[in-house]
Order: structure tokens, then sequence, then C-alpha cells
């Protein structure tokens, strides 16, 4: 072989002009092999040939055509495969993805090819990249879904009697619209002793009967014979078809009938009630029996006059059936025929002439209609015109023409039996927007007949009337804290108009809500009128404002109304309880000191809580949460004054810690806790007040704590000098008193403490009277506490037996100590407020008023806590400057 390819090469090199010939000829030869191919596959294939039966339903499977033509699946959809339908109607299509052609619709052969033996539907598949084409057939093979059929149920057949046997007598065929064995295949009846069947083919196949008679009739045996008729074809199963012939068997006749006249002419009024006697017709026929019964009946009339006149078959009577109309036709002719018992028949003519009478109320006809009219239309305006036509003549057929008087319209009489509506008063749609004008139309005749038409105006309106709200103003109520974009409420205003004109959209004024403008916080949907919240709202910054809406239509121009909306914000218990004292944010918790001897009901302090809500939303209460021994401490529910709720003794612990819960009265309840820290000391010396951890940060402060410190310190020394003279001026009263009492000869020591006015005996407390304070207050007190010093004054007891008093003297002791007490409480509340104004001071909160201080010390007659009263500390001037 390499020899060969060697020498080939040689060649191909010694002879260059012969290689170029042989390669040309081998390139003509595979493009003359390549047309070739195509040719034999678009020419040359063979048909491929399904038989698919009938009524199959649709996406029943015909064939697989990639089996059938071996190819791949997946290349029916890569090369384009398509069915390209020969007929009218695509019966076939083709799935590309599983290479099966199915029934896209239902076929029925009956329908598609009639009665032909071959039923084919062609198609051919074109399959891209090479181009083929694979022509195929589809048969369509026949079911027996079709019964034969006769063209009547009943054939009827008059045969003289005495015919001879074998007389044979053809019978109509059956129809079967299906095909082969499917079409009818035989004929049958029941069986009898006078007639049987013969069945024939034809030359094309059909099949036909005729009936033979097999023994002579006679009509005084039987005079009617009834035959079923049967036809079957040949299908599976098999479907079969009946008739009933009919038999009459005619009796021998040799005379005719005769009428007594040809012709009978009669007059008839129209709209004569039903069964009305027209005339009545009379034949006599000379035979005997049977062959004398004569029969009348129409003879060749139109369906018209069956509908109108019905002819008694043996008495010859013509009555009226239907509705006899002048104005249809005047006059009617009919044949009558009489047939006797022979068969013998004989004919005449009636003639009914027809009279008018008025039974035809007068026509209104519209000519032209403006059935839509501006309702601002001047007068005289042509609105609609109309004819008026009577069908009947002389007076009858003679009419007038009127309207209602309660329309703002008129009639105007134009050309001869014609009429114009006309407008004749200023219209207003938003009072009548239409009118329903009757016009009413009546003839001369007797009776006088009227019809009515009624023709509907509607007036279109004009941009006349402002949008109206359904409320002078509206309030709408809207919770704090609400959700943006929430629905307050809406606005509605009606308009009168209709369409455009009463289109109403809304909008706000400008206005501001606080520093805000009205578009910040509030939204009106200009197409309904919701009205909603854009932003949420707080009712402590706002209670309530107001905004202007304005509706207006879509008129041009537009008209528009304003209305003010009002919306109030309702309260939500949002802000927990604020406690004003002690506070709770300082960086070392404070101390209040209790002295051991204080007794039970002893005021060791008071916590001050204020809330930013209203209503019983900020009505607090207290209580004692927690406790280092919670059997000695009470805290006021209403006040939340903390006291001693028994005396205090030796075991219990010198630090004691209380919390306090305050809790406001909303739903749901929110509260918060405060702590204090109380000091049990047997003194107010300088050792206990060593006891109070002074933080070294805080050590450090800044000159204008220094400068409050001092201030406070100048105002508690003032009070301190105010108490020192009122217990001067005491002690100076009680002296006077003894001496108004006690013999100046007697040597007796008057009590400093001693009350001069028994009334001051309702002054109560828990610190004497003789009690002071000192403020020790310096630039490096971390807690700037009050600290108690001891009393200026000591208490002396005094027996009054013993030095020889009075009873008298004994009750003046008593009142004296009372005033004591009180003035000791006193002391003591001053005491707490002092520190809670350091605090306040120190912190960088506004001081509270006078009023509001007063209040601290001395609870609301209700029993209400501080700054839960009306504007106690809660309002402009209250709690909110504290925030």
């Amino acid at each position: 072989m390499a020899a060969a390819a060697f020498q080939r090469g040689l060649c191909f090199r010694s002879d260059p002009g012969m290689a170029g010939r042989m390669e040309a000829r081998h390139r003509k030869r595979q493009v003359l092999s390549f047309f070739l191919c195509l040719y034999v596959s678009l020419v040359a294939c063979e048909t491929i040939r399904y038989s698919v039966r009938e009524e199959k339903k649709s996406g029943s499977l015909v064939a697989n055509i990639a089996k059938d033509l071996k190819l791949d699946v997946g290349k029916l959809s890569g090369r384009s495969a398509r069915l390209v339908s020969k007929n009218t109607k695509e019966y076939f299509e083709l799935n590309t993805r599983s290479g099966d052609v199915i029934i896209k619709e239902k076929i029925d052969r009956e329908d598609l090819c009639g009665q032909s033996d071959q039923c084919l539907l062609q198609f051919e598949i074109v399959l891209e990249n090479p181009l083929q084409l694979y022509p195929m057939e589809v048969q369509i093979d026949d079911v027996n879904d079709n019964s034969p059929k006769f063209s009547k149920n009943e054939f009827p057949l008059e045969l003289p009697e005495h015919l001879p046997v074998n007389t044979r007598f053809p019978l109509e065929r059956a129809q079967d619209s299906d095909v082969g064995t499917n079409g009818i295949q035989s004929y049958a009846i029941l069986s009898n002793e006078h007639f049987s069947l013969d069945v024939q083919t034809r030359g094309d196949g059909s099949k036909y009967a005729e009936l033979v008679l097999e023994k002579q009739l006679d009509r005084e045996e039987q005079a009617q014979l009834t035959l079923i008729l049967t036809a079957a074809d040949g299908g599976l199963p098999q479907r079969t078809g009946t008739a009933q012939i009919r038999i009459n068997v005619l009796d021998s006749n040799d005379n005719f009938p005769q009428f007594s006249q040809s012709v009978y002419t009669v007059q008839l009024m129209e709209n004569s009630p039903q069964d009305t006697l027209v005339t009545k017709v009379e034949a006599s026929d000379l035979d005997q029996g049977s062959y004398a019964e004569i029969t009348y009946s129409f003879r060749q009339v139109p369906d018209r006059i069956l509908k109108l006149f019905k002819l008694n078959q043996f008495s010859g009577e013509i009555t009226v059936l239907g509705i006899i109309d002048y104005e249809e036709r005047s006059s009617y002719e009919m044949n009558i025929q009489a047939t006797d018992g022979g068969g013998l028949y004989a004919h005449c003519k009636v003639l009914v002439q027809i009279e008018d009478m008025n039974d035809n109320a007068p026509e209104v006809t519209l000519t032209s209609l403006t059935s839509t009219i501006p309702e601002d239309s001047s007068p005289e305006t042509v609105v609609a015109l109309f004819s008026v036509r009577d069908r009947d003549s002389g007076d009858n057929g003679r009419t007038v023409c009127s309207i209602q008087d309660n329309v703002p319209f008129a009639l105007k009489s134009t050309l001869k039996n014609y009429y114009e509506l006309v407008t004749q008063k200023p219209l207003d749609r938003e009072k009548v927007p239409e009118y329903n004008i009757s016009i009413t139309a009546t003839d001369r005749g007797t009776p006088r007949l009227t019809s009515v038409r009624i023709i509907r105006v509607q007036l279109s309106d004009i941009n006349d009337n402002p949008p109206v709200f359904n409320e002078s103003s509206y309030v709408m109520y809207l919770k704090e804290n609400n959700h943006p974009g929430l629905l307050i409420g809406t606005v509605h205003a009606a308009d009168l108009d209709t369409e455009q004109n009463a289109k109403v959209t809304y909008s706000a004024l400008l206005g501001n809500i606080g520093d805000l403008p009205f578009s910040s916080s509030i939204s009106i949907n200009s197409e309904n009128g919701n009205v909603y919240a854009l932003q949420s709202l707080d009712y402590e910054q706002t209670r309530d404002f107001q905004v202007t809406v304005r509706a207006a239509d879509g008129g041009s121009p537009p008209l528009s109304s304003e209305v003010i909306v009002r919306v109030v914000i309702i309260d939500e218990n949002d802000n927990a309880p604020f406690i004003l004292y002690p506070l709770q944010n300082s960086s070392s918790p404070a101390n209040d000191l209790v002295p051991r001897s204080a007794e039970a009901g002893y005021l060791v302090t008071k916590v001050v809580a204020v809330d930013g809500d209203s209503g019983q939303n900020s009505w607090l209460s207290y209580q004692l949460l927690k406790a280092t021994d919670p059997g000695l401490f009470a805290v006021g529910l209403q006040t939340g004054e903390v006291k001693t709720s028994r005396s205090i003794t030796s075991p219990d612990s010198v630090k004691q810690k209380l919390i306090v819960l305050v809790r406001d009265n909303g739903e749901p309840p929110r509260s918060t806790t405060s702590t204090l820290n109380v000091l049990l000391v047997d003194g107010f010396s300088d050792a206990y007040m060593q006891l109070l951890d002074v933080p070294q940060e805080e050590e450090q402060q800044d000159t204008l704590t220094l400068y409050l410190v001092i201030s406070l310190s100048f105002v508690s020394f003032l009070f301190l000098v105010s108490v020192v003279t009122i217990i001067a001026i005491r002690l100076y009263k009680t002296r006077q008193c003894r001496e108004r009492y006690v013999p100046s000869s007697r040597n007796f020591y008057c009590e400093p403490n001693f009350p001069t006015n028994p009334a001051d005996r309702s002054v109560t407390g828990t610190l004497p009277q003789s009690y002071c304070y000192e403020v020790c207050l310096t630039t490096g007190s971390g807690t700037s506490e009050f600290k108690f010093l001891r009393p200026l004054v000591q208490s002396l007891t005094a027996d009054p037996s013993a030095a020889g008093g009075s009873v008298r003297d004994s009750h003046i002791n008593s009142e004296l100590k009372g005033e004591k007490e009180s003035l000791r409480e006193l002391s003591h509340k001053v005491a707490i407020l002092a520190k809670m104004v350091l605090k306040m001071q120190l912190f960088g909160l506004r001081q509270p008023s006078v009023e509001a201080a007063l209040r601290l010390l001395n609870p609301d007659d209700n029993g209400s806590a501080p700054g839960t009263g009306d504007k106690g500390l809660q309002g402009k001037g209250g709690w909110q400057n504290y925030k």
C-alpha cells in the first residue's frame, strides 16, 4: 500500500493537470449525489399510512412517528419537526418531545367524508437541517354510531280491495350515515297473513324492500292494517330503525258527492269571537251505506286560512278559529272538498268578505328624539318629532294628540299628523333629573281607542351646585402614639351635580400644628376624604388642633366649600411615674437619718413622683416593695410618706434599705421604683455623719454647686432664726402664763417647752418645736444631705405634783408637749424639702414653685399624692418643666 501510494504520488507529480481533472470530477460527483439524495428524500419517499377509528377523544394516540421513521426523539425539536395538514381543518398535532401524533379535534367520518367508502386525511412531517418530508395518510375507520332512519314515522297506503295476490308495492328506503357493514343490511316486518317482505339489492349494493300481497284484502273483514317495518344495519352492536305502514282498504264506489251550490258568499265582521259560525256547506251522495257517508275537508288552502277558520268534517260548518283582522286581509277564498265513503269527492268555493270595525289604536312613531338636553336649555327647544297614524278608515282613523299638564313641555302641530315636542319652562336637573312624557293619541271611532307612547327625556348637568359637607364641622378622635398612616376619620361632601361636575376632591388648607405644617402630620385623601395621621402624635405636646378642609368639584369653573375638622388627641398611659424625690440618678444614693428614739409614725422621708399622663393615667399609688426589715417601715398609699410602723429597737440594723414601688392607675398600669437608704442613729453628732460613704471623686464640685449650697445654707439659717424666735416667744408667753396662775411668792421653775395656747394642740408632727436644724454644707460634701443636730433646748421633765402645781399646770404641760411635737414634724418636713431642692439644683432640674412645695409638705385633702392634682407638678408650669 505504501508502494502504491508512492506510485500515485509520483504520478501526480509527473502529471499535475491530470490530478486537477480527477479532483474536479470527484467534486461534481459529490454535488450530483447530494441533489440526488435530496430529490429522493423530498419526492420519492413512500407514503406512510395509519388508520384510526372515528369519534375518538381529543388527545388519543394515532402513531409514534419517531419510532416508525427510526428517528431520535431528541432530534425532533432540534430539526424543527412540524406537522403540515393538507385539510382545511387540523385534526392532528405532533408532540415533538415524544414523537407522538395525537388527535387534536374529534373526527366525525360522516361529516368529513359522507357516504364515501374510503376516508383519508393526509398530512406531512417536515424536518429541517437537512430538509426532509414524510407524506402520511390516516384512514378514518367507520364505527356504527348512526341508526337507520326513515323519512317519516308513518307511511299511509290506500289499497282497493280484491287486488290480485303477489301484487308488489315498493317501500321507501331507510337512510344510514354509516358505510360498509355498518350500513343498512336488512329489512323486516312483523308476521301477518296478508303481506310479506321481499328485500332486493341494487347495482350499487344498496338494499330496498317490496311489500308482497300474500292474501286478498276484504274491506268488510278488515278495513285497515298496520305493519311495523324495521331496517337493521350490520354493525356491532346492531342498530335498527322502524316506521309504521298504515294500510287503508278502499271499498268499491261509483257515485260522486254533489254540493247544493258551487259558490258560497258570506259577510263576516272582523274580530269576531272564536267559534262564530261563518257558513255551512252541504253535499249529498246517491250511494248507500258507507259510500253515502260524506266528510268535508279543506282542499289546497294556504296555512293562514287553516289558522283562521275551522271546518267540521261531518257537518260542513265553517267557524272562526283565529283572529280576523280587516287591516290584514279584507276577504278570504277557500275550496271545500266533500269525500264519500268510497273515496270519491267533489269541490265547492267559499268567499268570506270582512267588514271593518274600530279595532286599531293610533300608532305613535318617533322620527327624531333628543333624549338628553342641557338643564339650561332655552324655551321652544325641540326635543322630539313624531307622527301619529291609525290603520282604520273614516272616523276610526282620525286622531288627536296630547301630553300631561305637569311637565314643562308642549306639543306643536307641524305637517299632517306630525307633532313637535318643545320645552316651555325653565328646567332644573337637581329638582327633576328626567321626565317621562306620555304622548296620548286618541281616534274618533266608536268606541274611541287610545294609545300612549312614553318618551324619556334626561337633563344633562351643568356645574351650578357647590359641594356640601354632610356636617357643619367634624370632631375626630385619635389616640396618641398612633401608627403613621392611621385613618382618623372621613369627611364627606355631596354635590347635587353629576359626573365630572359632582366629582369632589378634598384638600387641606395651609396651617400649622404647633411649629410644623399640617402637611407633615395630616394627610387627606383627595378622592374619598379619608383623614390620615402621617406621624405619631403626643398628647403631652399637642392636645388638639384644627384643620380646614376644602371640597371642590370637577366642573368648569370649579365650585368649592370648606369645613373645619377638629382632631382631639386621646391620652394613653405611655409615661411611667417619675421620681422627683429622692433622685435616682445620683452617683451615690441618698441617706436618711432616723433617731433610734423615734416612735411609731415617725416621718422618715417622702417619695415624690409625678406622671406626665392625665386623668386616671396620672393617679399614683405608693407601696413598699422590698425592705431590709419589712415590719419597721410603712409607705402611705396616696401620700408616699415613709413612716416608722413601730418603735425602733436595739437589734434593728443600722443600715436599712427600702424599695418603694410607684404605680399609676392606667391600663395597663406603669410603675417605677425608688431606692431609699435609711440610717438608724442614736443622735445627730458628727460621728454618725461619718457613716455616710462619700465617694472621693464627688468632692470636686463646680462653682455653681457651691453657690447653690451657700444659698440653701442661707435659707436654712433664716429658717433656724425663725424657729428660735418662735421658741423665744413661746417661752415668754409661758412665763407670763405661769405668773398669771402661780403666786409670785412661790419659787417655780418654768418649762421652756410649755405651750401657751391650748388650741395649738391640733398641730401634729414627728419633730418637737424645740428642735432646730444645722445644715452642714461644704464644697466637699458628696451627699449634700441635711444632718440633724441635737436639740438646742432639752425637754425638762417636771412633775407637777412634786413642784406643787395644780391640775391646770398639768394641762398646760400636755399642750406644750403637743406644740413641741408639731414643731418637730414641721421642721422634719422642711428638712426633707430642702434636701430635695438641693438635689434638684445639683442635677440641673427646675425648682418647684411655692404652691408645689406646700403641696409636697401637705397632701391634698382627698388623700391623693402630691403632683396628682389637675395642675400640680405636671402642667405647663409643673412636671413638664422638670423634664
